[in-house]
């Protein structure tokens, strides 16, 4: 049986993590090096490192910060944000990266997502999709979710597992930072339409939350979440602990 896995984000703004309600009212928590080292020792399965205005400002990502985390993390660690080419791409794996999410630079050039996995393998490559409903559907954002692209979510979705991202973050923007659970509902579609590996993303408020969307959701691989780990409200051992009574495969 294949473990669930649990994985903390951490949004970096002008080298700090950062963590808002729904994509907005961003506040300082702490520093990326100092978070990630505490996840890598702490039981994480994976770390996500996003630099959440790298696109929106139209730069890359911050490599010197993003490789001194690298240097203190001793599991796969992803990294987005800014990832508009293959040199991109080049650049973050160089640093430490050990997988690549794009977002915004795929929908803007779709073909990326193809090239990359010609080139650096499949396993490589993360397509990262942030969800909003819209007049009942799920629509694709872009640019850190501030940019509604009009796209629908689970067909670009579709779209990005055939052209060959070997994973895929759901990021609910819905349910981001409100804590009242992971987005079923969304997930629920994702899964009926991709076999790829795939990351919720967006809602968790404690571990009832994950135990619901592994029961739920058995197709979906793992949970990930941001402001109940930095916060200490909930600790990825004692949450893996109340998986594995659950019945929920995980690695302890």
């Amino acid at each position: 049986m294949i473990t669930k896995r649990i994985i903390p984000c951490l949004d970096v703004r002008d080298g700090r993590v950062v963590k808002g309600v729904n994509f907005a009212g961003l506040a300082d928590v702490s520093s990326p090096v100092e978070l990630a080292k505490f996840y890598s020792d702490g039981g994480a399965d994976e770390l996500v490192f996003y630099d959440i205005t790298a696109s929106h400002e139209a730069r890359g990502i911050f490599t010197d910060i993003l490789t001194e985390t690298a240097k203190n993390v001793f599991i796969p660690l992803t990294v987005g944000g800014g990832i508009s080419s293959l040199n991109d791409f080049d650049r973050v794996l160089k640093c430490g990266a050990d997988k690549v999410s794009v977002n915004s630079g795929a929908i803007a050039n779709p073909e990326l997502i193809r090239d990359a996995s010609r080139l650096y393998g499949d396993q490589c490559v993360v397509l990262s999709v942030d969800v909003k409903r819209v007049s009942g559907a799920f629509r694709v954002f872009r640019n850190g979710g501030r940019m509604d692209t009009g796209l629908d979510a689970i067909e670009w979705i579709k779209r990005g597992a055939d052209s060959g991202a070997g994973e895929l973050v759901v990021n609910s923007m819905d349910t981001d930072g409100v804590k009242g659970g992971f987005d079923v509902e969304l997930l629920r579609a994702v899964t009926e339409a991709v076999a790829i590996p795939i990351i919720a993303s967006g809602g968790a408020g404690g571990v009832q939350d994950f135990i619901d969307l592994f029961l739920a959701l058995p197709k979906v691989d793992a949970g990930l979440a941001a402001s109940i780990f930095h916060f200490g409200e909930v600790a990825i051992r004692d949450l893996k602990a109340r998986l594995r009574e659950e019945g929920i495969n995980v690695r302890l």
